[in-house]
């Protein structure tokens, strides 16, 4: 006998204070480390709950991950005045068995790519951003991709709640590039491409 589990939600705080995480038990984005990032109603044209949350007059982003969602909101109202109506739409979508994207998640048009390795150094800075820093940045409700390696300079991409946050930064110099110039032979500074965008 299959025995299907309630669908539960909790909210959980991120460093960045307009964004929080909603994490779920079931999974919503595919596989481990899939995430897809929606800046505006336009783009969540693909993504039925998206549009749903993008309803909701404060939101200004959404980031669907393996088994959570961020909102970020324009910081407008108390987290607390909005908790309940968020969990309420996103526990009605799944629990109706209404579909997170229309279409494979892979299908869903992401604004950026993740960019492949092209070399040993690349293929090992990317190595350490899965096995250190990703599990860190997806604790805190958001993304970090590798983009490029170029002259001593790590360009990665940010997104979710680490998107904006002002805490990034320091996260970025004191705990992604310390990490990289020390494990990595060649690797000078980490730069988001958030911030040079």
């Amino acid at each position: 006998m299959n025995t299907v589990l309630p669908v539960s939600i909790y909210a959980e705080s991120t460093p960045n204070p307009v964004s929080m995480k909603f994490v779920l038990n079931t999974l919503l984005a595919g596989a481990e480390g899939e995430s897809l990032e929606y800046r505006n109603k336009e783009q969540a044209l693909s993504s039925p709950l998206a549009e749903k949350l993008f309803a909701l007059p404060f939101t200004r982003g959404v980031f669907i991950s393996s088994n959570f969602i961020t909102l970020t909101q324009d910081g407008s109202l108390d987290w607390y005045e909005i908790i309940p109506e968020v969990k309420e739409i996103i526990k009605t979508h799944i629990d109706a068995k209404l579909p997170v994207f229309t279409g494979s998640a892979k299908q869903v048009p992401d604004p950026v790519s993740v960019t492949a390795p092209g070399n040993d150094t690349e293929e090992k800075i990317i190595s350490i951003l899965n096995e250190y820093i990703r599990p860190a940045v997806e604790g805190d409700g958001g993304a970090i991709h590798f983009r490029s390696f170029d002259n001593g300079v790590v360009t990665v991409m940010l997104k979710g709640a680490c998107s904006g946050c002002p805490s990034s930064a320091v996260t970025l110099k004191n705990g992604i590039e310390n990490l990289l110039t020390r494990m990595v032979p060649g690797v000078q500074k980490v730069i988001a491409e958030n911030d040079i965008l």
